[in-house]
């Protein structure tokens, strides 16, 4: 049987300044807010222009609130499928998802990230899933 959650628990705040960094992956910069056994939270910024290295996150579902600027993320076998997000777009990238980032906007981008699983929260790979042969 499954424990209850202690209705009496506080509830907590971060603060901004109080954000570290976190997992890397070239192309990006990752700072980590919350990390438990079953979530991750942070932000991540991309520079006008960049392109991230290839990765997933493990067993975690990924969930990205665009802050501000542009996102485009590939995936799927050989990285043909594009989507693109602006500010108050959400993006999701489901667990074991291969994909990279890029900002094709003019200027900076922020997203607010939340994944849920456990493990290894970013694992950095050479390239997309191989294409439909």
């Amino acid at each position: 049987m499954t424990e209850s959650p202690d209705p009496a628990q506080p509830c907590t705040r971060v603060a901004a300044d109080a954000l570290t960094p976190a997992d890397p992956t070239p192309g990006m910069s990752r700072q980590v807010a919350l990390h438990t056994e079953a979530m991750w939270s942070g932000t991540v910024d991309t520079e006008s222009g960049a392109v991230t290295g290839w990765h997933h996150h493990g067993d975690h579902d990924t969930t990205l609130y665009i802050v501000s600027g542009r996102m485009r993320l590939e995936s799927g076998p050989g990285g043909e499928h594009v989507v693109e997000a602006g500010p108050g777009d959400f993006l999701r990238v489901p667990a074991g998802a291969v994909h990279r980032e890029s900002n094709p906007g003019d200027e900076a981008s922020r997203a607010v990230v939340v994944r849920c699983g456990s493990g290894t929260p970013t694992v950095n790979v050479d390239g997309p899933a191989p294409a439909a042969g």
